[in-house]
């Protein structure tokens, strides 16, 4: 041996094109080791490998388009897909392919027959989806220019419910993300905590009612202690349970979210423990008077 180590060993990077369109490219391979300067910019990569941090570090200094990659099962604190949020921090779109849908080291395998299974905020801005193919989630990155690659906080805000009367449920990550014309308005479903500083944020915001998230209820129930302020206010308000969705992402919570717990005014608008967040932000948009 001569005491080099094995990148300093290889001299090729086994590429191999699947699709090209405006000088774009579908790159399959079956490392994330061989993501190198020929992706730069224009290409989506497709490796077999976990998309843990460790791969999402080797792939990110090469700056590609996008990048698919194996989800590894998730493993032990979801390990397999850490990387997709490395990644959504400098911007590149990301997902991962459901460990049971392709091989783990067959990049053909994996563009051929993966299914998604999770993906970053950049690749959901292109349009992947949960369920799709690889091979369909590839070509949307190829395609499709991602909106605003730059680091820095990324505000998803969607009106989902509206009344006659102007009023709205609106989902955003973050109570933080409430805007002046939410007071008295709108409905705000977000992710964070419940605890003393979001019951703060909530109560600048002024919202006609608001659904964020238990944090697990936390040490002396901290995580949703808020909602003890916010009631002594009259702001209707109720907690995603942590079990259900994850903290952060308002649009799952909103979508796959049931609720542990509410205040009193939101119980008076109907809302109760175990109902959809959907049903519930519905309660409280259409309930009360304060």
């Amino acid at each position: 041996m001569t005491g080099k180590t094995m990148l300093e060993r290889e001299e090729t990077h086994p590429q191999e094109v699947a699709g090209e369109k405006g000088g774009r490219r579908i790159i399959v391979m079956d490392s994330a080791r061989w993501v190198d300067e020929r992706n730069r910019d224009r290409d989506v990569v497709v490796p077999a490998s976990y998309i843990g941090v460790l791969p999402a570090r080797m792939v990110a200094a090469h700056r590609p388009r996008g990048v698919i990659g194996h989800d590894a099962c998730l493993g032990v604190e979801g390990a397999g897909v850490a990387g997709l949020w490395y990644l959504e921090a400098l911007g590149i779109p990301a997902a991962t392919a459901d460990g049971m849908s392709a091989e783990l080291g067959n990049g053909q395998d994996l563009y051929e027959n993966g299914i998604i299974s999770r993906l970053n905020y950049p690749a959901e801005v292109v349009g992947v989806r949960k369920g799709m193919s690889v091979s369909e989630a590839a070509a949307l990155m190829r395609d499709i220019d991602p909106i605003d690659t730059e680091v820095g906080n990324k505000v998803r805000r969607k009106v989902v419910e509206t009344l006659p009367n102007g009023r709205r449920v609106v989902v955003t990550d973050s109570i933080v993300w409430a805007y002046p014309e939410d007071a008295q308005v709108s409905v705000l479903v977000t992710a964070g905590h419940t605890g003393r500083s979001g019951s703060s944020f909530l109560l600048e915001a002024n919202p006609w009612g608001f659904i964020c998230h238990d944090g697990g209820f936390s040490k002396n129930d901290s995580g949703v202690s808020g909602l003890i302020t916010t009631a002594e206010h009259g702001l209707a308000g109720a907690c995603i349970d942590g079990s259900t969705a994850p903290i952060g992402d308002a649009f799952r919570g909103y979508e796959e979210g049931t609720i542990s717990i509410c205040n009193e005014p939101a119980a008076r608008r109907g809302v109760i423990a175990g109902m959809t967040v959907k049903e519930a932000a519905h309660r409280l948009l259409v309930g009360g008077d304060r």
